[in-house]
């Protein structure tokens, strides 16, 4: 499975082919740096983990200053781990970028959800309420929260009023509609997880719509053997 670190920069339109305006999100995806490989001989499961935004190596824990001095790339502030079928068209140090996918591929889209602080239970998990007329002491008050008298207790799970966002969260299945190489842009159909300048990570779609083709084309600046920032 594919995928690519970005950075979320805000939400726009475009118009589409039959003049329909479709929102979309702007993605600025990469360039990522692949920091190191897993196998299964030395790890147990093949994976990568690759890295988004540089940052000062000051700034960087020493362990992970020495992880990517060895792996020939700058300090890096977003490293994600991809589980990957096979290893052996990656190199340590090889870079990603935004033509990993194409215009039409669908992707998933993970990142930490906008924070909303403690809630109550009708905006967190939609309720009804209770009657909205004079006198009523009901309203948005939590009401009886015991399962019944052949269980006397609360369920597990019960709904209740607590903190609300701030989460992990993925979007599956958004279609890719545009991308920009040359300015690390991949534009995708509908909202992604997260606030403005939030990170988040773009898979290739676990579950893809009837009757569409999967996108094939691995990156050809990994297969190219690119290298990675300070290298030669």
């Amino acid at each position: 499975m594919v995928g690519i670190l970005g950075k979320k920069i805000g939400m726009t339109h475009l118009f589409d082919e039959k003049g329909s305006v479709v929102p979309v999100t702007m993605i600025e995806a990469g360039p990522c740096y692949i920091v190191q490989i897993k196998t299964k001989e030395t790890d147990g499961y093949n994976a990568i983990q690759i890295g988004f935004d540089e940052k000062r190596v000051k700034l960087v824990k020493k362990v992970d200053a020495a992880r990517f001095k060895k792996a020939g790339v700058t300090a890096l502030r977003f490293v994600k781990e991809l589980r990957i079928g096979d290893v052996s068209n990656y190199k340590v140090g090889q870079k990603i970028e935004a033509d990993l996918f194409a215009k039409g591929d669908f992707v998933d889209a993970t990142g930490t959800s906008i924070g909303k602080g403690f809630q109550g239970g009708m905006k967190r998990w939609n309720w009804s309420g209770g009657p909205g007329g004079h006198g009523s002491m009901f309203k948005r008050r939590v009401g009886s929260i015991q399962s019944g008298a052949r269980l006397g207790r609360v369920t597990k799970g019960k709904h209740m009023p607590g903190h609300m966002g701030n989460a992990k969260t993925t979007t599956q299945n958004l279609e890719v509609m545009k991308v920009d190489k040359e300015n690390n842009l991949i534009v995708i159909k509908g909202a992604v997880p997260g606030h403005k300048n939030g990170y988040v990570m773009l898979k290739e779609a676990r579950k893809m719509p009837k009757g569409y083709v999967k996108h094939k084309v691995v990156a050809q600046t990994l297969r190219k053997g690119s290298k990675g920032p300070g290298k030669k």
